[in-house]
Parts: C-alpha cells; structure tokens; sequence
C-alpha cells in the first residue's frame, strides 16, 4: 500500500480511521479518558514496529508491514490535536526515519532488511558497498550531519551540490551494480575479494572518462579529475568522479542528448569537487570552495539543468517546427555544439542567463555594433589575479592548479551595452536542397561527371585500343577533365558560403579564412588551368620535350606541369589512404602544428576524427569498389555512349529548317535541342546504374561472405537429422563455458572440427548440459503451441536414460521407422553376422535404434519379472542372445525371419505395460507366455528346455531338479497367491514409464524426420538455430563473468494483449478470433489439445480466457509478445548459470534439486535463489511507456495488462512520465517527473522519482521516450527492442556469446553497436506481407553483411542493435531527437557512434523475430515515412560529416547505402519523364521526322540500352537479386527460383514499381519542401477491405497524377509520331514504362482484399460522391471532406522556401509544353506557325474557363430559389458552345481530330495552373481567384477518381476477377489450406 497513493482502497483505509477517531460512542468514551485514539494509534504503530523488526529477513512482507505503518503515520498527523501533537509528529518523524531500510528497491535491497538477500551475499556486491560507504577523510558541514543523512559517497555529493534523492538511490544502484559486474571478470586479482578490486574501478574510470578527457584535449583545457597522492585516498576520489558523473547524467533530462553539454557541467562541478577535497580557497572571493549552485534540495535541477533545458523548449516552440526551416531555429546538435569551442566557457559557472547562448527569440540589437564586438567579454588581468591568489594563499597549491586556472577561465565582466543576439546556428546549416546531396559526396559527384566527360572525349575520337589513350591529341583532350574538376570545385567552394552563412557568428576566424579562400584558390585554378590548355592547343609543339615510346608519340606541355602540380595534395592524400594509421594519427592529435596542416583539407570539428579501419579493410573495400566501377565504367562506355556518338555527329550535321511548330530559337546551331533530347535520358541513366551495379555485386559478395559463414548449411529437417548427431559437440563447443580463461577470451576462427577438440574429454557433462537445453527448447516450443504432446514426446530426449548410459540417447523423430527398417533388413539378410553388423552400422541412426530397444527391452524384463525362475529364464534368453553376436552365429542360431511376430508381440506387451491397468494382468502373462514361445520355438535353431537350463545352473542336484519339475504345475510367468512372478501394475518413479512409452514409440512411430515437426515455424527456428551452432562465435563465459546488460523497450498506444472484447469484435463481420484461428490452424489445435479443450466455446465455458487473450496475443504485434520473448533471456541465462554451478555432476541430478526446493519455502542457501540473485545482476527489462501513470488512474485496460505483465515477470519495470498540476499563489505550474514501477504483490509499486525541468517531449517521440526510461537501465551492453519484436528460448541461449564481442581484443577494434540477424514472422499473412518480409530479410541478412563487412558502413537500422551502454551513455544516447531531422531517429545513433570512433558490426548467429505491415496501406506509409527520414538524413550535418571524413571508397559505400539508394530511385522516375518529354520535343517539333526520314538516321541502341536499364529498377529486380541470392543461401536454388517464380505470378513486380512511386515522391517532394513527419501505420494483424476514397488520398498525388502524365505524354507520343516508325520499336521502348503507370494506377486496387467485390464496389462510389462534395473546415477530418483533405495535402507548400517554391513553378510549367506543341497540329490551324496560334489557344482556355465560372455563380446564386432560370443559363451555354463548335468546323476546318487534341492539350494546362496556383497561395489565397482554383482542384479531382473507379467496376461485374485477385494475394495461405475465401466473405465461425 503506497502511502502516497490515492487509489479508492487507500483512501478508504484512510477515511476509516479518521472516521473513527471522530466518532464519540458511549461504549468507548470511559476508555478514551484513560487513552485517546491518538494514543491507541501510536500503540499500533508501536506494534507495526516490532512486528517490522520481526521480518527483516522477508524483504516483501516487511516493506508491506512498513507501508501500512506509514500511512497510520500519515492519518497520525493529520488528527493530531494541540496538547498532543508535538508528541504525535516525533513519533511520525521516527517512524519516516525508520523509513529507510524498507523503502521499495529496485534490483538490490540496500536496506537494512535486505541484508540477508542472496543478491547481498556476493562478495563484489558487498565490496562495492563497502568502497561507496567508505567516508573517511570527507569533509562535511553542520547541516550535513542532521538525521545521519550522509551514510555514503552519494549522500555526500547529494549534500554539497543538491541531487534529488531518487537520482541519488537510482544512481547508486546503477554505479554499485557496474562495479560488481566489472569485479565479476577481473581475471588478474591484486586485491582481496572483499575489497573491492583497482582494476574494476580503472576500468568504469577509462571508459567512463573517455569522451571527458577527449574533450578536454580538444580544448586545450586540463582534465579536472584531480587524483591524492595518497594511495589510499585514490579508488575513494575515483568513485567520487564517477559517482558525480553518473548524477549528473541521471537527473540531465533533455541534455542528454547534450554529451559535451555535461561535460562541461561535469567540468566545473568536478572542480568544485576538487575544491571541496582539498579545502581550497577561491581565488576571487578568498572563501573556500563551494558549489556555486548550492547544495539545498533541486538546487541541482533549478540552476544547472533547467536553463539550458529553457533554451532547448523554447527554441523548439518557436515555430511549428514539423515544417519550418532548419536554419530558423537552433536543434539539439546545434546546442550541444557550441560546447565544441572554447567560447563555451564564457557562460561562466553559474550559467550566464544572459549570455546569447541563453537568448532564444532575435532581437534588434544596437546596429553601431558588430558582430565581433557582440560577442566578446572583457576579462580582468590575470596578473592581478594570480597576485590576489598567491596573497590569500592558505593551501600548498602550483601555478597550474585546477582552482586558479578554472577561475582565471570563468572570470567573466558581463557587458551589459547591448542586447544579447540571438546565437543562430553552429558549424552547419540544414538547407532544403538537392545541391545538399553535392555537398555531401562532392567527390563521388566529380569523379563520375569527369569519367562521363573523359568517356565522351574518348567515344568521340574512336578509341578503339586502350594504348590510343596516350596518343597526343586524345591525351590531351581528356586532361581538359582537370579544367572542369577546377570549376566544379569553385563551384562547391561558392556555394559552401551561401550554405554556411547563417552559422557565421559561431565561426572561429580561421575557419572563415578558409571559406573565404577556397573559391578565391578554386577560381585562380581555373584560370591557370584554362589558359595554360589553351596555349598548349594553340601551340602544337611541346613545351619541354618529346618522348618516344612503343605506344607511341606524346610529349610534356606546361599544361600537363600545371596539372601535376594541381594534383599534388591528392597525393597526399592516396598516400594517406594507404597508411590509415598514420593517417588517424594526424586526424586526432591535437598538435598545433598537424592543425594547421590539416587547416584546409577539411575544418577542425570534435566528432568525425580518426575514423579509419585496419589496412586490411580499407584493401578489402577498395577492391569492392574498384571492380565495381570497371564494370560500371565499361557498361557505360560501351553500351551507352559511344553508341551514341555516331548519331550525335550526324544529327550536328543536319540543318533542320523547318519545323512542325513555331521554333522559339531558330538560330541555334547544330540542333542542340534534339542533342539535349536524345543524350538528356542518358544522363540520368548514367548517374543512376552505379546503384544497380551496387545491387549485383552486393549479391555477389553478400552470397560469398554467407557460405563462408555457414549460412543454409542446415535448411531442411533432412540436413538437420544427417547432423543431429554434431548438435552437442557444437553445443559444448560454443555454449559450454571453457575450462581455463585463456581459452574463454580466444576468438574462434578456425573450422568447426577444431572447435570439437577443447571439450572432448568432458563428453558425458556436455551430454547431459546438451539433452537438458534440447529439452527446454522443445518445451519451448510446445508452451508457444508449435507443436502437439505427441511431438513433443517424439523430439525429447530423455534425461533418465542420459544420466545413466553417458551417451545421447537420440530424440525419437530421427530413430522413427528404422527399428522396423532393421528388422526389414534382418528378415531378408542373407549372409554373415558381420556383413549384416557392418550394414546396420552404416546408418548411424538405425544402429542406435536397435541397441537402444534391445536395451530397452531388457530393463524393462528385469523390472517386471521379480520371480527368480523367471528371471533366470529371461536372463538366459539374453545371454545366449548376446553370446551369439560375439560369437557372429546370430544368424545361425536364430530365424530372423520371425522377427516381425516377435515385434507385434512386443508392441502389445509394451502397450499394455503403458496402460498399466490391473484387469490387464492376464493379458500381459499372456503377452510373456508368447514371446517366450516365439523366441525359444520359432526363433531359435536349437531347442530350449527349461530342463537343459536348470541342468546348467545345478549340475550336481540333477535328481532334485528333475522331481522339482515334475511337481511344477502352473505355467511360467503365472502368479501365485504368495508367489507372483510379474510386478503389475508397476511401481516406480517417471522414468520407468519414460522408458516403457519411448521403447513403444521406437516399435510403433511411423513418421519421418522430415514429417516433425508439422509447423513451419518450428522447423525454421530449429534449423536455423542447428545452423548456428556451426557458424564462428567468441566461447561463450560463465554467466557470472558475462556482461551485463538490459532491454529497453519504448511504447505508446499499441496493443498489449488482445482483450476478450477486441477478439470477438467483428471488424466487416470477421474477428480477430476467427482470423487466428485459420491463420494458425496447426497452433490453435495443439493449443486446445494444451488446454485439454474441444473447441472456443469449452474454454470460455471452462474459464480459460486469459489463456485465450495470451494465445492470441503472441501471434500479434503485441507487447505481451515482446516481453514474453525478452523474457526467455532470463530462462536461457538461469539454466546456464545451472551448467556452470554443475560443473562435472549430473546435471539431471542438480535439477531434480531445484525442482524439490520449489516446493519448499526459499531461503538464503537455495541454489534456485542464489540463481535469481545471479541472473538480476546480469538482466533486466524495461517497458518505457510515458502515459503509463495517466492511462492507470483512468483504468485504461492496457494499464492493467502492464501490470498483469510485471507481476508475470518480476524482473520486468515500466519508466513513465507523471504530470502534475500544481497551484500556487499567483498561477498554475505542471510538474513532470520519471518514475519508475515494478509489481509487488499484485500491485505496481514506485521505486525511483526523479523530477524532471519540464515535459521531456521535445523533439522526435521515440527518442524522448527512450531518454526518460535510459536512466533506469543497467548493466554494460543495453539492447533496443520494439514493441513489434519477438525473440526464442534457443536465440536467448547465445547471447553471452554475442555479448563476448564486446570484449577489447588486441589488435582489433572493440565494437559499439552489434546488429543482429530478424526474421519477419508476419509473412504468411498475405502476398503483400510475404513480399515485405522476403524484402526485409534481404535488407537485413545479404545487405547488412555487405554493410558491416567488407564496406565497413553499417550503422543502426533500428532495433534488435545492442549498444555499449557505457560509450553511448557519454556520447549522447541510443538515438537522436532533434524534431523532424532525426524523423529516423535510430539510423543516427550508428552515425553518431562512427563519428565518434566508434565501431559497428553485424552477426548472423543470433536472431530476433520482428513483425512488419501486412497491408499495403500500411506499407505505403512506412515507405512514406523511411523516404521522408531519408530525405532529412541527406540535409543533415551527420551525413555531411560522413561524406566529407570518409575515405573515397568507404564514402561511396555510404551513399550507396543510405541516402543514395533513394536519390537513385528518384532519377529513375526523373529518366522516364526526361525520356518522353524528350521524344514529345522531337515529334511535336517535327525533328525527328527530318532526322529520321530526311537524314535516315538509324535508331539508337544506347537509348533503349539506357531504358532497359530503368526498366531493371522499375520492374522492382534491384531489390530482387539479393532477395533471391538469401533464399538460395538459406533454402537452397530451387527454392529460391520457385519463390521467385511465384512472386511474379502474384504481381510482386507491380507491388516493387508501386514502392517506387512512394520512395521518389516523398523523397524528391521533403527535400525541396518539408513536410516529413510520423505516420503511424498501427500493427494489426488483419487484412481488410480499404474504401476507394481512403486509396485516393493516400496515392493521389505520390501515384495517380504521375501516372495519368505518363499515360497523356505516351498517347500524345504515340499519336503524333509518324508512320514511318516501327510499332515494335516503340512497344520495345515504352512496355517499361507502361507497366509502371499501370502499377501505379491500378496497384492500390489489386492488393486491395476484395477490391473487385460488387457489393463493396457500390458502397465506395456512394463514400466516394460524399467525401467529394462535402465542405471542408475547422475540425472536420480529411477522411469527411475533400475540401479538408485537399489543404492537408498542400501544407507542406506553406512553409516552403522561395528558391523551392520557384522551382515548383518551373516544374510546373512543363504541363505547357503539351499544350504549345499540340496547337500547332490542329487541322483548324491549318499548318499556322505564327506564334499568335499559340497565344489563341490562351483565349479558348480563358473561355472555358469563363465558362465554368459562370456556372458556379449560377449554382451559386440560382439553384436555391431560382432554379428554372439555373437550368436555361446552362441550357443558353451549353448551346452557345455547341454552336461556336459547328460554326468553326465548318468555316475554319476544325475536326473531331481537333477536339480530341485539344482535350489532351488543355488538359494537363490547367493542371499546371492549379500547381502553380498552389506555389504562390500566400498571394492569391485572399483573392476570389483562388476559391476558383479550388472549384477546378475539385473538378480534376473527382473526373481522376472517376477514370480510376471505372474499369474497376467494369472488372467487379466479372466473378473470376474477384477469384483471382483473391487467389495471388493469399496464395501463401491458400498453400497452407486456410479459409481465406470465408474470411474475405465476413462469415463469422468458431
């Protein structure tokens, strides 16, 4: 019970009591004169008191005790009256201070009370303590010792610089767990272990400090971690440091995301530290040093976090920063980077507030002053500084102690002559344009345009033979490259200050020098350049000296010495390349001389130095990217632009002289606009195709790299059964901690069967570790309900039988059928004993089947028979048995053909054995008496007697025997009354039943390996995790030694668990329910068979509906899923830490320990305790869901089933933001705070408050919300989940392996960030979903590897990456949040990482399950989204900063891989409209019938080669290749080739070419606008119907537009180009492109489920008429309204810059070109080439358009009341119009030709009148004309949606259509035999 609670039972208690001590009965009113109820209070209180100290070994039911007696403390105080309340609050006040020993804990109890826990019990734990508690020597005020407060180093920090107490409880936690952990792998000890070891703590100290002093360095500021010199004083300051950092960061909320921010708070408070250590004096004051924030409570949080935090709020509530300009306001970067300089430390400390680092809003500013004078200070004379010190001097301190210098820095005269000005930004600027993209990759974009102009200069001169190349005339010409290298970066140098020119105030003056320069060099190289080719082209002879050579004649002219020496500094720079580490060395070192050598190849920045990989990389990915661009180069070269040349030349020749329109530029020579026509597509072509030469060989390396990591080695339940046999070989090689340390830390390299040897000698112990593993994984798998009991039985191996023999007794799904196929050999052997022995022996499997029944067989006799003549007959049958296999006479001595009628025997001996039923026992002497028949008659060659047998065991009392016999009478194996001979039913433990049902499996299970499991999920994570144990993975350690490490999980609105409600719900009449259960019919059956339940209605009859909303939930995207899988980190690691506390026992045995202790109370010595203990200091989960607290106190049901999920697992925690009013005197504050929740005893229970300066969400959500949950993880690895994730108990046994890659090697980088491997689970949905997950896997498998090795550029793609907590922690988190910048958030912590030093890898031997959108509305906004993320990462200083730092290799795997991907599908969209725009140039201007017809020029090849190209990307194969490369890796070439077959059938390429469409639209559209945000997609599982109005607004403007332009400029192309052009040619050219628009037309409503059904047809036509004609406004949705809708879909263009909004225009203005060429070709123009044609076409558009205004007015004015004259005003124009149209047909010649052209012409006009319209809304929104726009919008709108809806109606009226579209979009579950068909119908079944 929380006593600050304010739920119903609390107040109740609360209510209660006051209501009693107000009561005033007469049965108690003598007592109260003796004793008030104050009194009777306080002697319960005193009884909750003792009973407390009673407890103080159960650590749960003491703090339930203490919580109850602090609220009695509570209703104590409030009822106190004034004669007795002194004595009442002193007796509340004790019981608050008793508080402490029982107040809530996170992980460890550092109470009194939890002393005792097992996780106390570690000696690390207790040393960290201990060194934390250690206060010796610490210097304290008076006010400190009050209540004994002070009890350790954060106490003592809370005191002096005012930390809030749950920071200071969180923090302790944290720092004494990191230092337990680190404690835990100390190999080398030099200290005792209870004390804690220098080694842990110098290890957190580098590692903690890193940036700090790296920061410092930067600076050139000295490090203020002052060391004593006093030995013993050194680990004491240390924790001190890092005690005060971790505070720090703890309670720095939104400066997180700030590192050089708190490092420069650290910096000052870390002297203040030193100050208060060593009791030195303030120089300037003469005082001792003291916090110059205070020490009283928040004081930390008021004056130090909250400032800056006002900065960063009011800097992102300046504007609706979703859509304003970058450069208008300062992010979290910009910020953060003012503390790269040391201008920083003008704020001084305290802050300045009034420095203009705080001043947010400009201001207008005193204008005599400039810039410089603004933002320099005065600062005193250090002299007399240093003069005052050395007077006042009362501690021995040098010249350069920490205390002087921080003073001399900080002592700042404010200047109060000016108004502060608003900073601006800092060292770059984020500018909306695709010049950004140049920017970035200048190098890569000026390679590429010199190859082009080298490649022209060679195609032109007809190189035919590389030697040409030195020819002196082609020589030379190619060295003009160097020219137009020189302008190109005049050019970038120009532009670089117009994009930098806002953070010019920020700029140090040497880096304005540079930009300065930079054009001024570039433009002086340009001139020598020019004028030293031109007089070397004028002057034919050379300017030094001829050489001849074999390749003949060439010669050095001043402009090849000019050239060598503009080449000089490249160099450098390849020699730089070559030697990385000499490199890296001058890149960090802060030398001032390497400074300014280094001053102008690039500026001096904190992050994006030393960023080089090993020699051995940068060899491997330069060789990637030489052999790439060879063959990119020579594919351009040869098919693309030398054919084009010959061409060329002959259309310059030509001289065109008429043409079929009115040339605007007659005078241009040389027809360069059919020049630019034909070479424009080209272009494009040429600057795209590096992406698909990038998509071959990714496809090429990625497969090589995958077969030599073992990929698919094991991908069918056959390659698993031939191996099954190496599984616990692999396990102990890989899984099994090794014996010696050395071996630990030596990563495997070598091949598997060197891996075999290290654990040979402890076969029987890996046995047994592995059968216990195998065991729980299959049990795994039938909790999850993949499989049924029955293959559960038949995939266990059992335990029993492993301890006893040593040996693997194999799972019986790989022995099924071969005890039956043995006998089948026996029966028809016909031979020797050993050919049959050697046969038998080949299958290892069938050999085993058959001892194992034999064995079987016999220990189960030996149970049975308990009679001694039974027994020794039974004895004798075996050893003349096995006496006949050493003697090989087996065949001789018994008829195996009789082997069958001794199997049936057997099996029903065994089957009545395993009923075990006492009516049965005749049956089973029976069942005895004939196998003993058919073994000693019919078996055996040589008779068997009983009498013979007796003969040999008593060969002296023959005579006795013989009368013994004689006087036998009952018949063998029958009982008698006192002498039975059998044992039934039987008695005994489990394993005699295991034995007796496994030995009955082997003789009767008839399946196949190949047939279990049935469920193809199980066989997939089987296999793959087989697969994995093969591949090289770091020896996995102790649980113990392992790192720590957490879960952080952020969440916001999704589902947790399915309810009751939400299953049964009919969504069009299916619900979730009824869809689970036929998406999953195998699981939903083995489920009902776990529930021991018929059907849905005998669960819910039995009460099973959690177990319901669980089963439904862990096959949705859920957060119950999540966890769950999370969670199986703990079980993998608690049975591990059981091997490795086994050792050499049995490890059966040490579970059988446990599992008798789970049924007995725990206590401190209990292994299954000391495992909890072991595994909380080593894993933890944490769910960050900021609403928690606000949707709990509404009772929201997914509050409860968070709380449901922490009291299922303990160890999970919930961090949440609570936001409280608070009312004071003059107005309303909110309080933020983060919390943090764990559930005990059925109820959450707050552990740590931390208040917080404001509301944490600023920026991007995602991100904040990881920030406030970041504080409260643990550990030194932290592991980002999604809410969409899932993970498996077999992968959670790998994970102290892949935390082993984090361990420094030498030699080797030590990695930040590790991905791993995600399976997408949700692709047997639909065909959409199966195409998604086969993308996403490919992105994830083939391309990530590629990423991480050998291209060295990988970053973090999102979620499952697991980070150094530690490094990250100090380099400003997991992610970025800077609003709308960092919309993809996690791909900018692999950024920030890599700029920062860091390392990023990728491993494939672990993996995680991950749920991806289903439906293609839902995918379409998840491209949406990552393509607006793109657009924003190609303006962002991180990809700048990667470009400009990365080496020319690593940089082109940057581009390629990031922004580049969604450039290259923009310019492949972008060819198509250069390409037909082009050929609409040259047919409507009437060149391409004289070039054609008139100069017979023949085709061009290179043109259609260059379409061909497109149509590679169009047709969605670049991301086919590696798709179809990963599943040949992984399920082999047929597989993969049937995959891919059957995705083109379901029109995968059409769904490819749709994606297309979005990538480009939003990609192309956010750079030049803005506009990118956060779409939700939501996770649902079910796949429904979308309205046609829903389809329109989402692809209207990304695909509809652009698909009727395609479609106008191909009919137009088509009509107008003349006979004598092939239709096949152009069919050849333009299918491509067809193909393209019809995807982008029609998609939406092939992938639409019943997209062609009639009845949902007619319902969308009637949504679709309402939504068009509805009004907009405030408050109306734009799914109601088109009006709404229409506003929403321009939005983006209100914010839009002026240079994009002009560009907008131009754009636009290419819908004229169909207009202005058309005209001409009217039959009514009459071969007019007057531009007066053109200009009369203008007044038929005003015309039509005066038209359609006048019938707006009328419907306006009119249709109400005047409705008769509405209809003669539209009957009078119509007429009129009818009449103009006959009156020119038949004066001036115009035609149904005519009218039909001029549609196509006026048409795609006004549409660009409606775009430009829009681009200039701010000025014409206030005028009439723009509600016109509106009227028209509206028109175009609705006539689209109509040519839209038509043929999908025409198609709904044929019923195959409908099949069919249901057939290729759920073919995947049709294979699998699921009721698609029912559930599309809506028909609700159970």
């Amino acid at each position: 019970m929380d006593p600050r609670s304010e739920g119903r039972g609390v107040r109740q208690f609360k209510t209660a009591l006051l209501q009693r001590l107000e009561q005033d009965e007469k049965s108690t009113i003598l007592k109260r004169k003796e004793k008030s109820d104050v009194r009777e209070l306080r002697d319960v209180l005193q009884k909750y008191e003792d009973y407390i100290r009673e407890c103080s070994g159960n650590s749960e039911k003491g703090a339930r005790l203490h919580q109850i007696a602090s609220v009695l403390s509570e209703v104590l105080k409030n009822t106190a009256i004034s004669g007795v309340a002194p004595e009442v609050n002193d007796h509340g006040e004790e019981i608050d201070a008793n508080s402490a020993p029982y107040q809530p804990y996170n992980i460890l109890p550092l109470g009194i009370d939890g002393e005792n826990q097992a996780i106390m019990q570690f000696p690390e734990v207790k040393a960290a303590i201990t060194a934390l508690r250690n206060l010796r020597g610490l210097p304290l005020e008076d006010g400190h010792q009050r209540h004994g407060v002070v009890t350790d180093l954060f106490d003592w920090l809370q005191c002096w610089f005012g930390f809030q107490n749950g920071n200071v409880c969180n923090q302790r936690e944290h720092l004494i767990l990191l230092l337990a952990n680190i404690d835990f792998r100390q190999i080398h000890r030099t200290t005792p272990i209870s004390k804690l070891g220098e080694g842990a703590v110098d290890e957190l100290v580098k590692k903690l400090f890193a940036n700090y002093k790296h920061w410092c360095k930067f600076l050139g500021r000295k490090s203020n971690i002052w060391l004593p010199t006093v030995k013993q004083e050194v680990q004491q300051h240390k924790l001190l440091y890092v005690a005060l950092y971790l505070l720090i960061w703890g309670e720095a909320s939104n400066l997180r995301f700030m590192p050089e921010c708190l490092c420069y708070i650290f910096h000052h408070m870390a002297y203040e530290l030193y100050g208060i250590l060593s009791g030195a004096v303030d120089p300037i004051t003469g005082e001792q040093v003291r916090p110059a924030n205070g020490g009283g409570s928040e004081s930390f949080l008021s004056n130090v976090v909250t400032p800056v935090y006002k900065v960063i709020y009011k800097e992102a509530e300046r504007k609706e920063i979703g859509s304003s300009d970058h450069s208008e306001w300062r992010n979290y970067d910009d910020l953060n980077e003012f503390f790269w300089s040391p201008n920083c430390f003008q704020l001084g400390w305290p802050f300045r507030t009034n420095h203009e680092f705080f001043f947010v809003k400009p201001s207008t500013i005193c204008q005599q002053r400039n810039d410089k004078q603004s933002q320099k200070a005065s600062i005193r004379d250090p002299t007399s500084l240093m003069e005052q010190y050395q007077i006042e001097n009362t501690m021995p301190v040098e010249e350069n102690s920490p205390i002087i210098i921080e003073k001399l820095e900080n002592f700042v005269i404010e200047d109060k002559t000016c108004e502060p000005k608003w900073l601006g930004k800092i060292n770059f600027v984020e500018t909306r344009s695709f010049y950004q993209l140049f920017r970035s990759f200048d190098r890569m974009w000026i390679f590429l345009i010199l190859a082009l102009q080298a490649m022209i200069i060679m195609a032109w001169h007809g190189l035919g033979s590389p030697f040409q190349l030195f020819d002196a005339t082609i020589f030379g010409d190619i060295l003009s490259i160097f020219i137009t290298a020189s302008v190109l970066k005049l050019v970038r140098a120009s532009f670089d200050i117009a994009f930098t020119w806002k953070a010019r105030r920020t700029m140090e003056f040497y880096e304005i020098l540079r930009y300065a320069l930079k054009p001024i060099i570039a433009g002086l190289w340009t001139i020598i350049l020019s004028v030293y080719y031109a007089a070397s082209k004028r002057n034919s002879s050379c300017a030094v000296k001829k050489y001849q050579k074999g390749i003949g004649e060439w010669c050095l002219s001043s402009y090849m010495v000019a050239v060598t020496i503009y080449m000089a500094s490249n160099a450098i720079g390849l020699v730089l390349f070559l030697v990385p580490a000499l490199r890296r060395y001058i890149e960090t070192s802060n030398s001032k001389a390497w400074t300014v050598l280094c001053w102008w190849a690039q500026p001096r920045l904190y992050v994006g130095r030393g960023m080089q990989e090993d020699l051995a990389s940068v060899l491997k990915y330069s060789v990637f990217w030489v052999l790439l661009l060879l063959s990119k180069l020579s594919f351009s070269y040869y098919y693309e632009i030398s054919p084009l040349v010959k061409p060329t030349k002959q259309i310059m020749k030509i001289g065109v002289n008429k043409y079929d329109w009115h040339e605007l530029f007659p005078k241009v020579g040389n027809n360069a606009g059919a020049i630019i026509a034909v070479w424009a597509p080209i272009i494009v072509v040429y600057f795209m195709d590096t992406q698909i030469w990038y998509s071959v060989y990714c496809t090429v390396f990625g497969g090589i790299y995958g077969i030599f990591r073992h990929l698919g080695e094991i991908r069918t339940m056959g390659m698993l059964r031939s191996k099954f046999h190496a599984l616990p070989f692999a396990f102990n090689a890989s899984l099994v901690p090794p014996v010696s340390k050395s071996d630990e830390v030596r990563h495997v390299k070598s091949f598997f069967k060197h891996k075999f040897r290290k654990d040979s000698t402890n076969e029987k112990s890996g046995a047994a570790k592995f059968t216990q593993m195998w065991n729980k994984i299959i049990t795994s798998f039938r909790t999850e309900d993949l499989i049924s009991n029955r293959e559960m039985d038949l995939m266990t191996i059992p335990m029993s039988l492993e301890s006893a023999s040593g040996l693997v007794h194999w799972p019986v799904f790989l022995l099924a059928t071969k005890f039956s196929t043995a006998l089948s050999i026996a029966e028809e052997f016909s031979g020797n004993d050993e050919i049959l022995y050697r046969k038998l022996q080949k299958d290892h499997y069938m050999f085993s089947a058959v001892k194992e029944c034999y064995e079987l067989l016999k220990g189960i006799l030996d149970i049975l028979i308990i009679r001694d003549l039974e027994k020794r007959v039974v004895r004798e049958l075996f050893n003349r048995v096995e006496t006949s296999i050493s003697r090989c006479s087996l065949l001789m001595d018994f008829r195996m053909s009789e082997l069958p009628a001794l199997r049936a025997t057997c099996i029903d001996l065994v089957d009545l054995l395993f009923e075990n039923k006492e009516i049965d026992k005749d049956k089973v002497v029976k069942t005895l008496q004939d196998i003993y028949e058919v073994v000693t008659r019919d078996m055996m060659v040589h008779e068997f007697s009983l009498l013979d047998l007796f003969r040999n065991i008593q060969p002296n009392k023959e005579e006795k025997s013989v009368g013994f016999y004689g006087d036998f009478e009952l018949e063998l194996f029958s009982s008698g009354v006192d002498n039975p001979a059998i044992l039934y039913p039987l008695e005994g433990s489990g394993s005699v039943k295991g034995k007796i049902k496994r030995l009955l499996l082997l003789l009767t299970v008839k399946e196949t390996a190949l047939e279990i499991p049935v469920n193809l999920e199980a066989r997939r994570r089987i296999s793959y995790f087989a697969t994995s144990l093969f591949m090289d993975m770091p020896c996995a350690p102790k649980v113990r030694d392992m790192l720590s490490f957490s879960v952080l999980t952020p969440y916001y609105e999704e589902e947790v668990k399915y309810s009751i409600e939400e299953l049964h719900a009919n969504q069009e009449g299916v619900s979730i329910m009824f869809y689970m259960q036929k998406i999953y019919p195998d699981e939903w059956k083995n489920f009902l068979e776990r529930m021991e339940c018929e059907n849905l209605d005998e669960l819910e009859t039995k009460g099973k509906n959690e177990d319901i909303r669980n089963w439904a939930s862990f096959r949705g995207q859920t957060l119950s899923r999540t966890v769950r899988g999370m969670m199986y980190y703990r079980t993998a690691l608690k049975l591990q830490a059981l091997f490795d506390m086994a050792k050499d026992q049995d490890v059966h045995d040490v579970f059988n320990i446990i599992q008798r202790r789970r049924n007995k109370q725990d206590s401190l010595r209990s292994l299954s305790t000391q495992l909890d203990a072991l595994i909380d200091m080593k894993f933890t989960h944490v769910i960050s869901w900021q609403k928690f607290g606000a949707q709990k106190s509404l009772g929201n049901p997914q509050a409860k089933d968070v709380i449901g999920l922490m009291r299922r697992y303990p160890s999970l925690r919930v961090a949440y933001v609570e936001e409280k009013e608070v009312i004071g005197a003059k107005n309303t504050c909110k309080i933020y705070s983060s919390i943090l929740v764990k559930a005990v005893n059925g109820l959450d229970q707050e552990i740590y408050r931390i208040k917080l300066p404001g509301t944490p969400n600023v920026g991007e959500g995602k991100p904040e919300n990881q920030n406030h949950a970041i504080i409260f993880t643990r550990g030194d690895i932290l592991q980002t989940i999604d809410m969409n994730q899932d993970s498996y108990l077999e992968e959670a046994l790998k994970v102290r392996n892949v935390l082993q890659e984090f361990i420094p090697r030498k030699g080797k980088k030590s990695p930040t960030i590790i991905g791993l491997r995600e399976n997408v689970f949700t692709g047997s949905v639909s065909s959409l979903a199966w195409f998604m997950s086969y993308q996403e896997t490919s992105f994830v498998t083939i391309g990530q590897r590629i990423l991480a090795n050998p291209l060295r550029v990988r970053f973090h793609y999102g979620h499952p990456d697991l980070f150094d907590r530690v490094f990250h922690l100090t380099r400003g988190g997991v992610s970025k949040a800077s609003k709308t910048i960092n919309l993809s958030e996690d791909v900018f912590a692999g950024f920030n990482s890599v700029l920062r030093k860091g390392c990023v890898r990728y491993h494939e031997y672990m993996q995680v399950g991950k749920g991806r959108d289903v439906g293609l509305n839902q995918i379409s906004k998840f491209e949406a989204k990552v393509a607006n993320g793109n657009s924003e990462q190609t303006l962002s200083r991180d990809i700048y900063r990667l470009g400009q730092r990365f080496d020319f290799f690593r940089m082109l795997s940057c581009y390629f891989t990031t922004v580049g991907f969604y450039f290259s599908s923009l310019l492949s969209v972008l060819g198509i409209y250069v390409f037909l725009y082009g050929q609409l140039y040259l047919v409507l201007s009437g060149l391409e019938k004289s070039l054609l017809l008139e100069a017979k020029v023949e085709n061009i090849e290179s043109l259609e080669t260059a379409l061909a190209s497109q149509s590679f990307i169009q047709l969605g194969l670049l991301t086919g290749l590696p798709m179809v490369m990963e599943i040949t890796l992984e399920k082999g070439l047929l597989a993969a080739m049937k995959d891919f077959i059957l995705m083109q059938l379901q029109l995968a390429s059409v769904f490819f070419t749709f994606s297309l469409g979005s990538k480009a639209h939003y990609y192309g559209r956010t750079i030049l606008h803005g506009g990118a945000k956060y779409r939700p997609t939501g996770r649902k599982v079910v796949v429904f119907h979308a309205r046609f109005t829903e389809n329109y607004r989402l692809y209207s403007r990304s695909h509809f537009v652009k698909g009727f332009e395609l479609m106008l400029l191909l009919v137009v192309y088509d009509l107008f180009r003349r006979s004598y052009q092939n239709s096949m040619t152009y069919v050849l050219i333009t299918y491509s492109i067809w193909f393209m628009l019809m995807s982008w037309l029609f998609a939406p409503f092939l992938f639409n489920p019943s997209g062609f059904d009639w009845g949902k047809i007619v319902d969308d036509w009637k949504d679709w008429n309402k939504w068009i004609k509805n009004q907009g406004g405030i408050g109306v949705h734009q799914d109601k309204s088109w009006e709404s809708w229409w506003n929403d879909e321009q939005a983006h263009l209100q914010h839009s810059g002026f240079f994009s909004r002009i560009l907008e225009i131009l754009v636009s203005l290419r819908f004229f070109i169909y207009q202005y060429g058309m005209v001409y070709h009217l039959d009514i123009a009459q071969e007019n080439k007057d531009f007066l044609v053109y200009l009369l076409s203008w007044l038929v558009i005003a015309i039509i358009f005066l038209l359609a205004k006048a019938v707006a007015v009328g419907r306006q004015r009119l249709s109400a009341y005047y409705q008769l004259q509405y209809r003669l005003l539209k009957a009078f124009l119509f007429l009129a119009a009818l009449s103009v149209i006959a009156t020119l047909s038949v004066v001036c010649s115009l035609s149904l030709r005519d009218l039909i052209v001029c549609c196509l012409a006026f048409l795609p006009t006004g549409w660009g009148l409606i775009s430009i319209a829009q681009a200039v809304r701010p000025k014409i929104q206030d005028t009439g004309l723009w509600d016109f726009v509106q009227v028209l919008a509206r028109a175009y709108d609705y006539a689209m949606g109509v040519v839209l809806f038509a043929p999908i109606a025409l198609l709904a009226w044929l019923p195959i259509i409908s099949a069919f579209q249901t057939r290729f979009l759920f073919n995947e579950a049709f294979s699998r035999r699921l009721q698609i068909q029912t559930i599309l119908a809506g028909k609700k079944k159970r």
